[in-house]
């Protein structure tokens, strides 16, 4: 391979998928449309846009591999001078997990949960024969050691479920690098983490690129995220390349019209409600712990939910935010502690609760795909609690769940399709509708938006805010994410550990003087410009020197 030759060279990358539909023949679907662009060592490109734009679908491209009934269909892939779309089996195998590595989204989905990490650290380094077990360890622990790992020698020896969820995404990344590939490509490894942990994610997976000199993919529907790591973006959209150049003009300077609105995502403005009359919803002196445990899990919580407004529960991974959810709901009884909603007292436990308190206090999950039963329509999914609390049936049904869909802005054509033929923002539009359909006066809305490209999380943000202003529901907003907080939120509560950090009015949390956590959670929060995670990383060294 001459110098001037790209390490990574795609060409005119066309890639296919074969579609079924009932009654009707198989047919071939193209899915990306002659995509190009080159890498070189040492630098890392963001492939970004929204589900369905192709970014991961590229990325398992340069392992030749295609999920499913997903084909390479034309184009070219040439990593080190050779095209890896003419290699033989064998020779992929050797490619796979050798020269190139993949980290995915979940680690946890990732890992042998039979297995200790180290084992399953070192096992590609090793079946590849690019060194020896006793030396692949060795070289493990200084990975473990530079991705800024707890006890970096023993760590190995735990299991996956022994670690946090942030720990066990830098372990798969130094199982990325143990073999010391030529490209590691990174698929959403930070989507799922909350924004303390990302940052230390963000960093380890910083310094890893800049100490070995490797090329690397990063996949992410987050700009705010991949312009602190890229040197180059690519913004993908259908399968199609909409823009590509460097991080700085893609961030500052964008030409097309779906980059900009990818760098202007979360501009909602929502005037703070102060609290007014009595709350729908009163959790006071919540303490609760998990049963067959010895340990309290929520400690002393009270807060208090007013009528048409929103309270944003946010802290890190861990923290209680959806333990206390479970408590409200009726999920976990509460040790200590009692639970008004709407006047009355409710019961400690679900099975004590009335039809009327299911039917007032609803949730919406943050993962719509299994939140709704795959083999019935949308028609039947939001109509089942017309039936269940009101007794609509037949035309009356139909009629209101058409009404439903019109208030969710999707329209009756969605009626009678499946979810399998629904994106992902719209699946989400159908589960606030069945919440909807219930005439709650409070909905606890949990992760709703995590999973969600930016721009979908947008709409699904403006459209619960216009539901709630005419129909004067209540929201209780669990969340990770402080850029939906700022959206949306009338009151917050942050939560550390099990208990109440912080609590009051957005305008009241969000001002100084503020408490060590909450401060760093509010530097957490990633910003669209470049710099950024390395003033947060320098802010942290200096405070932790300071101590």
């Amino acid at each position: 391979m001459s110098d001037d030759t790209p390490f990574l060279r795609v060409r005119d990358l066309k890639i296919g998928a074969t579609a079924y539909a009932p009654g009707e023949p198989p047919r071939w679907v193209e899915i990306v449309h002659g995509v190009s662009f080159d890498l070189e060592k040492g630098k890392v490109l963001g492939l970004i846009g929204e589900s369905g734009a192709g970014k991961s679908t590229i990325g398992l491209a340069t392992l030749a591999y295609g999920r499913g009934s997903i084909r390479i269909s034309g184009g070219e892939v040439w990593l080190n001078g050779r095209d890896i779309l003419a290699c033989s089996r064998r020779q992929l195998r050797r490619l796979r997990g050798n020269e190139v590595t993949y980290v995915s989204q979940s680690a946890a989905a990732s890992f042998n949960p039979a297995k200790k990490l180290m084992e399953q650290v070192v096992e590609s380094t090793v079946r590849h024969g690019r060194s020896s077990r006793r030396e692949a360890e060795k070289r493990a622990i200084g990975l473990f050691r530079k991705l800024g790992l707890p006890d970096p020698e023993h760590i190995g020896n735990r299991y996956p479920h022994q670690v946090s969820g942030g720990q066990l995404q830098r372990v798969m990344t130094a199982m990325a690098l143990c073999p010391e590939p030529d490209l590691v490509i990174f698929d959403e490894p930070t989507t799922a983490l909350d924004v303390t942990t990302q940052i230390d994610v963000l960093k380890a997976i910083k310094e890893a690129i800049a100490d070995t000199g490797v090329a690397a993919l990063y996949i992410t529907h987050d700009l705010a995220v991949v312009a602190q790591v890229a040197d180059d973006i690519m913004v993908l959209r259908m399968g199609e390349m909409v823009e590509y150049g460097t991080t700085d003009r893609i961030i500052n300077a964008p030409e097309q019209d779906y980059t900009r609105a990818l760098v202007s995502v979360r501009s909602i403005d929502h005037e703070e409600k102060a609290p007014a009359g009595d709350p729908v919803l009163s959790a006071s002196n919540i303490t609760a712990r998990y049963s067959g445990t010895n340990f309290d899990v929520l400690h002393d919580i009270s807060v208090d939910v007013y009528p048409g407004q929103t309270l944003a529960v946010v802290g890190e991974s861990g923290s209680g935010k959806s333990t206390l959810a479970r408590v409200i709901t009726g999920l976990l009884p509460p040790r200590e502690g009692r639970i008004d909603f709407s006047g009355r007292s409710l019961s400690r436990d679900l099975k004590g609760r009335k039809r009327e308190d299911l039917r007032e206090l609803q949730m919406i999950y943050q993962m719509a795909d299994v939140a709704m039963n795959p083999r019935h329509t949308i028609g039947t999914i939001i109509g089942r609690p017309l039936e269940f609390y009101f007794g609509l049936r037949g035309a009356a049904r139909r009629k209101r769940v058409k009404e439903l869909l019109d208030q969710i802005e999707m329209g009756k054509g969605f009626i009678d399709r499946y979810p399998a033929e629904l994106s992902g923002g719209q699946k989400q539009r159908v589960c606030i509708a069945r919440a909807l359909a219930a005439d709650p006066k409070l909905i606890i809305c949990d992760e709703v938006t995590s999973a969600l490209d930016p721009l979908v999380a947008d709409g699904i943000l403006k459209l619960l805010l216009d539901l709630q202003k005419a129909e004067n529901v209540a929201y209780l907003f669990i969340t990770h994410d402080l850029a939906t907080v700022r959206a949306i939120a009338d009151s917050i509560a942050v939560m550390y550990q099990g208990g109440l950090q912080r609590y009051g009015v957005k305008s009241t949390v969000l001002s100084p003087p503020f408490d060590d956590y909450t401060d760093l959670l509010l530097a957490s929060a990633p910003e669209m410009r470049l710099g950024w995670l390395e003033e947060v990383i320098e802010s942290r060294r200096m405070t932790s020197a300071g101590n």
